[in-house]
């Protein structure tokens, strides 16, 4: 029997075509998912009769335990295969999903939010891995970045969907809504996603596992990477997660639909994550991450204001600062991680956990913030973390480069 892996899918050949159209509906259906309670914050305040800081806790808990997930899934699809864990993700977060429009109370809601996320890991632990095995290089690239804007687009497409079927029959009608989106992605990534052929298991034993986890702790880079993320997701989360609770209140007095249109910002995203990666090859990681952090405390500031366009312009400068602030740093860490002779998939999962643990810590300071001290308590919040960003990124110009490689499209992709 030849130990000889089989050829990676090539451009043009229909296993690409079914690969790639698979994954785009997972993730938009997934992150769609993950996402969708994020306008109907205020609704759930509402019919549930709890405050903000606990209503966030419909995406805090998501994302908290999507965070752990990443940790187990990672691992155990690197000895077990990829497409079992993908096709058990997709199936299990749509039923959780589907099961969260009928949660009788809140807890039962917060239950169901929670296992979510832990399958949810499965998905986006997994998929950009399995890509990177089964096709070719040339192939590569285009399909984790299809990938990739799946993720974004799902994360528009189920804050749209869930806001405006909210605004005509309730929050349980714009969750049932994005359920059934994931359901039909789901139907299509069963049919589509071929399995694996060029997957070959790691070294078993939790000593293996130890040493490569180990191999990307010890870099101080990666470790203020890792930071990053935490400091930069957290950010974004404290300033989101409650502007639904501010365009709704007054002298706004937004519906449901109105303030969740707001998400289509997210557009602005995949525009400056492209070109700060452009830039970033010209002018070094280092100083495009710091400009992006800075563009993003602008439009935080810019948030202050009381003309509903000037908050709107705001959470615009602000998103299009994230985005490429994060689009340079996922990369970074997959090109510092190789260049140290370290696990490049390892050290991508860890940003990841970095990652959702800024989104679940931030989330949750954004709603208490915002119960408690209103819009300026959010920005001071979210001035904190941005604070931590902009030191992280300083400590990083002290840190001694690596032989620079090319970044690698979606290392550590992610959607928001």
């Amino acid at each position: 029997m030849s130990d000889v892996l089989p050829e990676g899918h090539r451009p043009g050949s229909p296993e690409l075509r079914r690969t790639s159209l698979a994954l785009f509906v997972a993730a938009v259906g997934s992150f769609g998912l993950l996402h969708s309670p994020q306008p109907l914050l205020p609704l759930l305040a509402a019919d549930f009769d709890i405050g903000a800081g606990r209503s966030s806790l419909a995406i805090s808990l998501s994302t908290a335990t999507l965070a752990l997930g990443v940790l187990v899934a990672a691992p155990l699809s690197d000895r077990f295969g990829r497409t079992a864990f993908i096709r058990a993700a997709l199936t299990t977060s749509t039923a959780l999903g589907l099961g969260c429009a009928l949660a009788p109370t809140w807890p039962a809601l917060e239950v169901m939010r929670a296992l979510l996320g832990v399958s949810l890991a499965g998905l986006i632990a997994v998929a950009v891995a399995y890509l990177r095995e089964e096709l070719s290089p040339a192939a590569g690239g285009p399909a984790i970045a299809l990938y990739i804007g799946g993720n974004a687009l799902g994360g528009m497409a189920g804050r749209l969907l869930a806001a405006g079927l909210a605004e005509l029959w309730g929050w349980r009608a714009g969750l049932g809504g994005v359920g059934l989106m994931a359901a039909a992605g789901t139907v299509v990534a069963w049919r589509l996603l071929p399995a694996s052929r060029r997957f070959v298991p790691a070294t078993a034993g939790l000593r293996a596992l130890g040493h490569r986890t180990a191999g990307v702790l010890r870099d101080p880079a990666l470790l203020a990477l890792y930071g990053l993320a935490f400091a930069l997701m957290g950010a974004f989360f404290t300033l989101w997660n409650p502007i639904a609770f501010r365009l709704q209140s007054q002298p706004y007095g937004l519906s449901a639909g109105g303030a969740g249109l707001v998400v289509l910002l997210y557009a602005l995203g995949s525009v400056s994550s492209a070109r700060a990666g452009r830039l970033a090859a010209r002018r070094g990681r280092r100083s495009v991450v710091l400009v992006a952090v800075l563009v993003l405390a602008g439009g935080v500031a810019l948030t202050l204001t009381a003309p509903l366009a000037l908050v709107v312009a705001g959470m615009a400068v602000a998103t299009v600062g994230f985005f490429a602030a994060h689009g340079v740093s996922s990369g970074w860490v997959a090109v510092r991680a190789a260049g140290r002779g370290r696990s490049a998939g390892q050290a991508s999962s860890l940003y990841l956990v970095g990652y959702y643990l800024g989104a679940s810590v931030g989330g949750g300071i954004g709603g208490v913030a915002w119960e408690r001290s209103g819009w300026t308590g959010v920005v001071m919040a979210t001035a904190a973390f941005l604070v931590l960003a902009a030191a992280l990124t300083v400590g990083l110009s002290r840190t001694r480069s690596v032989l620079a490689a090319p970044d690698v499209p979606g290392a550590a992709s992610s959607g928001s």
